[in-house]
């Protein structure tokens, strides 16, 4: 009996792995091993003696800020946006208008120091907030954002004390996707500054932020599986249409010199790749001069713990006003040295599961499943009592049952079936909150991935001694024992098919995320 068991396990688990392994893509990424290496450990911008002379480039908080708050007509909308002017500092100022990223939205919120230390430099900045009504987590269209950003351009130019042609535009994370499409729009702006910016597509971006986080937060090796099909998988039409969005070929058109910024301590971006594939797409069309500065240990908005790295808007000052001097300066790479451990690559869909409406059906119907055939069983045997009673009589003419032995054998396997689900989707739920927080817990990581796992194994068990249960009643019945069935009526046989297969469905389920691994 014990060794039946054990053997009718292994085979569910082989199976089980075999199933997870073909139903999509392992996860393999390449590590970088060509690191990009500054000239210089110094962020300063080199070729602003000119400017300096002449009187265009100063340091910051060399003049108070006037802010004022103003409105941007859009195309069927309007937003407000914040006007910040350098007071006394005279005519043919350059201008700026910053682009959000995807967890900025009000200028009221976004960009603070940023703009106002510019603005005491000399440049004229303007927040626009984000235009929300078009943007949503399922939907954006990064060309009609340009087009929205673009009417804040409009404004800036006719601000008085700007010089039209020295407006530029500057873009954090998300943005960067939308600037390079504002600049091969409009060929006027004079200059673009991308802040952590992905330049690879948002699925490649997403996968390679997750696969860095899960990483810091030492997760087992089996749940990295999980990403590509996450990350991969295709949501119905209209849903997440931007996770393949490239950019690529908007960089390639651009014509005004650019400034790339990254923080060494940013995990949520290729930086890297991120500087070496701009370098290498604006040099495709009107080669577009490209200057790269990586600040130590800065995180994704250029900050150390919560502290503005001040370098930052000391060198984003002397870059903008000292152009065209500082477009093409030396050193045109320069600051602490990048460490980005692997290359974002595209994301594996994964193969009959790659579909997400499959994914989810499969977790909820297999809910259902367990619950439809007990609640169906359930209601007919109390129609069948009340008849029964009806007629004066304490027995149905047809009882519904299960053989003996079965019935706590398959509440176990739909019980752990549903227990183990539930247990992936906190354990991925606490692991994401790590991970996003960049923390480690092996407690949680470790010991909660081997309890996952271990409730797994108990549903396997489960349906072995299921399984060897029924072969037991299959032989006692040809050995002459005509009661020697799993289950006698209709409804009985309904919620023992429909419990083994809302079971089977949330295994393979399970399967999908790795639970059931064995190295294959």
């Amino acid at each position: 009996m014990v060794l039946r068991t054990i053997a009718s396990s292994a085979s569910i688990l082989v199976g089980l792995a075999v199933a997870g392994a073909l139903a999509g893509p392992a996860w393999d990424p390449v590590p970088v091993v060509d690191h990009l290496r500054p000239t210089s450990s110094s962020t300063e911008i080199g070729g602003i003696e000119a400017g300096v002379a002449d009187g265009r480039v100063h340091e910051v908080r060399t003049f108070p800020v006037r802010s004022s708050e103003v409105v941007i007509e859009l195309d069927g909308a309007e937003v407000s946006a914040i006007l910040r002017e350098p007071v006394g500092a005279g005519g043919g100022l350059s201008g700026m208008v910053f682009v959000h990223g995807a967890g900025t939205g009000l200028a009221s919120e976004a960009f603070l120091e940023q703009a106002d230390q510019l603005a005491s430099a000399g440049v004229v900045t303007l927040v626009p907030d984000k235009r929300l009504d078009t943007y949503t987590t399922w939907h954006r269209d990064y060309e009609a954002m340009a087009d929205d950003y673009l009417r804040s351009v409009d404004y800036l130019r006719g601000v008085p004390g700007v010089d039209p042609d020295r407006v530029g535009v500057y873009g954090e994370s998300e943005g960067t996707w939308v600037v390079p499409i504002m600049q091969v729009k409009d060929p006027r702006i004079a200059f673009t500054i991308l802040v952590s910016a992905p330049v690879v597509e948002p699925r490649q971006q997403a996968a390679f932020a997750v696969d860095n986080y899960l990483r810091n937060t030492n997760v087992p090796q089996q749940v990295f599986r999980a990403i590509p099909r996450a990350v991969g998988i295709q949501l119905p039409t209209g849903l997440l249409d931007y996770a393949d969005f490239d950019v690529r070929p908007w960089l390639e058109r651009q014509t005004a010199p650019v400034l790339v910024v990254y923080g060494t301590g940013d995990p949520s971006m290729p930086i890297e790749q991120g500087s070496r594939q701009i370098i290498a797409d604006t040099a495709v069309g009107g080669g577009a001069p490209v200057t790269v500065r990586f600040y130590d240990g800065a995180n994704h908005g250029l900050r150390v713990g919560e502290t503005l790295v001040a370098q930052f808007p000391r060198d984003m000052a002397a870059w903008v006003q000292g152009l065209p001097e500082t477009a093409t300066a030396e050193p045109r790479i320069a600051g602490a040295q990048p460490e980005q451990l692997y290359l974002a690559s595209p994301v594996p869909h994964p193969r009959w599961w790659g579909n997400g409406d499959i994914i989810i059906g499969t977790a909820l119907g297999g809910v259902g499943l367990l619950v439809v055939g007990p609640l169906v069983w359930g209601a007919v045997t109390v129609v069948l009592r009340l008849a029964a009673v009806g007629r004066g009589s304490l027995r149905a003419r047809i009882t519904p049952r299960l053989a003996r032995g079965v019935w706590p054998l398959l509440f176990g396997l739909a019980a752990g079936a549903v227990a183990t689900t539930a247990a992936l989707v906190v354990y991925l739920m606490a692991v994401a909150r790590l991970a996003l927080n960049y923390k480690q817990d092996d407690l949680v990581v470790q010991g909660g991935w081997i309890g996952v796992r271990l409730l797994g194994l108990v549903t396997v068990v489960c349906a072995a001694l299921l399984i060897g249960r029924a072969r037991d009643l299959r032989q006692a019945r040809r050995a002459g024992d005509r009661d020697a069935v799993v289950a006698a009526g209709w409804p009985a046989w309904l919620a023992l098919s429909t419990m083994l297969a809302g079971a089977i469905s949330l295994l393979l389920w399970q399967t999908y995320w790795g639970v059931f691994q064995l190295g294959i």
